[in-house]
């Protein structure tokens, strides 16, 4: 059908007919609810939000794939993350869910805007492609007006990501990378996609060293305290060692 044929859905859903890219528990909306009612963060967490029991129940609609994930998640203390998509020349950060439950498209951001904002705009402005005076647009959205970046929520509402699963569930930042417009690009075209995007990549990565870093101790015994909750004051989203 060709690279730019086939069409946004093809090969988006797993042989069950679950899409994966929808697949995670909904964290979103317990928080937010939280919030309203001035749960947070005193009877409700702002962070290592828990996962719904219906969403662990053997007949719950959660692929075998996004169970694997979330394990591992689980099992490792993964602190930054990507995504990678095809389709579209833009990089998206939390939330991808939009507050207002019936608007398709919302700014939603997080408590840790100006870091996710940091983090896309490390990658943007590093791709050949994205980055190119000469790129064209893939469809019809104009992302380079506004740096080649934008919070999820605000391009079209995705409830159950990853991203935002990420955040909430876990420690991990993680963004989604559109790096090509084409979603089934040819084998002869590989090479290019790979030069457009290796050096974002890498600055991406490098992220990782940035901000605060070290070892929470007791401070009689010297020992490592495994769980501390660390709060930032203003930002409404605590971490964990």
């Amino acid at each position: 059908q060709g690279s730019e044929l086939s069409g946004w859905a093809m090969g988006r859903w797993t042989y069950e007919g679950i899409d994966l890219n929808h697949n995670f528990a909904d964290l979103n909306t317990a928080l937010w609810d939280a919030e309203d009612n001035d749960l947070v963060p005193h009877e409700f967490p702002n962070h290592y939000i828990p996962i719904p029991e219906y969403y662990t129940f053997a007949n719950a609609t959660v692929a075998p794939e996004t169970r694997a994930v979330i394990d591992w998640m689980q099992r490792y203390p993964f602190v930054l993350s990507a995504n990678l998509h095809g389709g579209e020349l833009v990089v998206t950060y939390p939330f991808d869910m939009t507050r207002t439950y019936w608007k398709a498209q919302e700014l939603t951001p997080t408590a840790d805007d100006g870091v996710f904002r940091w983090l896309a705009t490390v990658y943007a402005t590093s791709n050949l492609a994205m980055a190119s005076e000469e790129r064209r647009l893939c469809h019809h959205d104009d992302f380079a007006r506004f740096g080649n970046i934008i919070n999820g929520a605000n391009w079209h509402t995705v409830p159950g990501s990853m991203n935002d699963f990420s955040y909430l569930h876990t420690n991990c930042f993680e963004i989604t990378v559109e790096l090509s417009c084409d979603k089934f690009p040819h084998a002869s075209e590989l090479p290019a996609e790979w030069h457009n995007n290796r050096e974002s990549l890498l600055l991406y990565m490098e992220q990782v060293h940035r901000g605060i870093k070290g070892v929470v101790r007791d401070r009689d015994t010297k020992q490592g305290i495994a769980n501390a909750v660390i709060s930032v004051d203003g930002i409404n989203h605590d971490v964990r060692t």
